[in-house]
């Protein structure tokens, strides 16, 4: 599943991908497979949250944040590797404080795993590739948790 940057809508794509450009089955914008992290609002990290069909790896961030901009790389290579299983956000701590309120944000950068429309890990600070996707696949296997990165 792929979550349109333009509209939010998530859109289900087959295996093997199509060749060319895919489009949304909503707003008909060209829809990215790549599996790039995507920057989000509150509104719009809302919405993902109660709709998507898979999990999500939420990065709290500041751009003046040196850690933060350490981890773009990492984040990006995770949702790279994870296309279409687990879904990358990025929610920006300065343009979103009601947000980071209330997901109760004490540090940057934070990562939050959400499935099935809850918190199911969170944790702060920068980890290498290898160590975050663990964490994450770890996350995600728990009891209680609804989804997995296969």
């Amino acid at each position: 599943m792929f979550r349109c940057a333009a509209c939010g809508a998530f859109n289900r794509v087959r295996e093997p991908r199509p060749s060319g450009n895919p489009e949304c089955g909503r707003c008909h914008r060209v829809l990215d497979l790549s599996g790039a992290p995507q920057e989000v609002d509150g509104e719009a990290l809302d919405r993902a949250m109660l709709s998507s069909p898979v999990p999500i790896l939420l990065d709290l961030w500041a751009p003046w944040c040196a850690p933060c901009r350490a981890a773009a790389p990492i984040l990006d290579a995770v949702g790279r590797a994870q296309a279409g299983r687990l879904l990358v956000l990025k929610l920006n701590t300065d343009q979103n404080p009601r947000t980071a309120s209330a997901l109760r944000v004490q540090g940057i950068p934070t990562f939050v795993v959400f499935s099935g429309g809850r918190e199911v890990a969170r944790r702060s600070g920068v980890l290498p590739k290898a160590d975050l996707e663990r964490w994450v696949s770890g996350a995600l296997a728990a009891p209680g948790s609804t989804g997995a990165t296969a």
